[in-house]
């Protein structure tokens, strides 16, 4: 189903009021600097030159920083890990390990308030790159990157992470000259960030869900077409080891294809693949997801408007007044008489899954969902009136 969220969602206190925004001024140099080329000129090898550096550093940026050092979708040498992360930190987004931790915070807590670029509660613009610029997110937590920071060469590069796009910068310049650096390096290095920040941002707001996964992730084919496979989102967030992030074969991923081939000369092996259970839908989720995914269905529905029909419905019944002596009694037993005694007003399972049906795309825990979706109207309901108790007659 398609789904979009305003770009202006905004929780109450902007994350962006976090920003040091002298942080941002090599970021806006580096977009100024693609301005010079009205006076180098733009060549067709500057164009082709930008046109391959756009596609090799995207290609290490996926393959490298997305799904090898965040997601370990399949294994390669000592060697091959070093150089895979010299060549993505060459397009300027700051250390391997900082990429690929912040990456498995953002899986661990996706579309979530914890969610460091969530469009669904900073905004979009934080999402697409506002986020970078925060004092808190500057570090790397080496905790959560622990299985590639026991490599001290990963970390010494780390810590130097404009090193390989210095380098890279200045070989482009010693070759083809000003077009080549402003053409070639300065363009291709913005058109790749700006590529990679819409898989945080425009793949969490545009496209379809094919699979429930308890955030906004989407599949989008444009987006994938940009990024060399990434725009399949919702695939990778059903099956984030897969190496193949395009799950049909009509999908476009063009990092897969070159991974594949690589898994053919040696160079890496034990390439990942999703369950065909999950390829199909018939996966059935794990209890975080469904958790996740009950408190986002239950938000639908008018719990003020229900908790009054229900307080209506029992105020003059002797279940009030056996309410209120309950709550004399002990808080913990009116709340155990709550959650037994019946609310007409309250959603059934059958209306609470119809619902559901509406909103989600196909799961075999749509069942479990529901349930759990109105557990979550229940205790909220319940919550409301014994307040209401407690406050004595009206």
């Amino acid at each position: 189903m398609s789904s979009r969220h305003s770009f202006n969602d905004q929780t109450a206190e902007s994350p962006a009021d976090d920003i040091v925004y002298p942080q941002t001024i090599p970021f806006v140099l580096l977009h100024l600097s693609c301005l010079a080329a009205i006076w180098t000129g733009v060549t067709v090898e500057a164009l082709a030159l930008c046109a391959g550096l756009y596609a090799v550093r995207m290609f290490a940026v996926t393959a490298g920083y997305h799904r090898y050092f965040a997601h370990r979708a399949y294994k390669t040498s000592r060697v091959a890990q070093f150089l895979l992360a010299a060549l993505a930190q060459s397009s300027a987004q700051r250390g391997t390990l900082w990429w690929a931790s912040n990456h498995r915070q953002h899986h661990r807590h996706s579309d979530t308030e914890l969610d460091v670029h969530s469009p669904r509660h900073h905004g979009f613009w934080y999402a697409h790159f506002g986020w970078i610029f925060t004092p808190r997110h500057h570090t790397t937590d080496y905790g959560a990157i622990a299985d590639f920071a026991r490599y001290p060469e990963l970390v010494w590069l780390d810590r130097l992470p404009y090193l390989p796009p210095a380098v890279l910068g200045l070989l482009i310049w010693l070759v083809a000259g000003w077009p080549g650096l402003v053409v070639g390096f300065c363009w291709s290095t913005v058109l790749v960030w700006h590529a990679t920040f819409a898989i945080n941002s425009l793949a969490h707001v545009v496209g379809r869900q094919r699979y429930v996964t308890g955030d906004d992730s989407r599949n989008n084919w444009w987006l994938a077409i940009l990024t060399l496979g990434e725009g399949w989102h919702n695939n990778h967030h059903a099956f984030q080891s897969s190496v193949r992030q395009g799950f049909r074969w009509w999908e476009y991923d063009p990092t897969f294809y070159v991974l594949k081939l690589l898994s053919w000369l040696g160079v890496i092996w034990d390439l990942q693949r999703p369950p065909e259970a999950v390829v199909r839908g018939q996966q059935r989720l794990g209890r975080k997801v469904i958790e996740r995914v009950a408190h986002q269905l239950a938000v639908g529905f008018p719990i003020e408007r229900l908790a009054a029909q229900s307080r209506e419905a029992m105020a003059q019944t002797p279940s009030w007044a056996e309410l209120q002596t309950k709550i004399r009694e002990a808080r913990s037993h009116a709340e155990e008489f709550l959650s037994e005694l019946h609310m007409p007003h309250v959603p059934s399972v059958d209306e609470i899954r119809h619902y559901a049906e509406q909103r989600l795309a196909r799961t075999p825990s749509l069942d479990d969902i529901a349930q759990r979706t109105r557990q979550i109207l229940v205790e909220a309901i319940s919550l409301r009136l014994l307040k209401e108790a407690e406050a004595g007659p009206r």
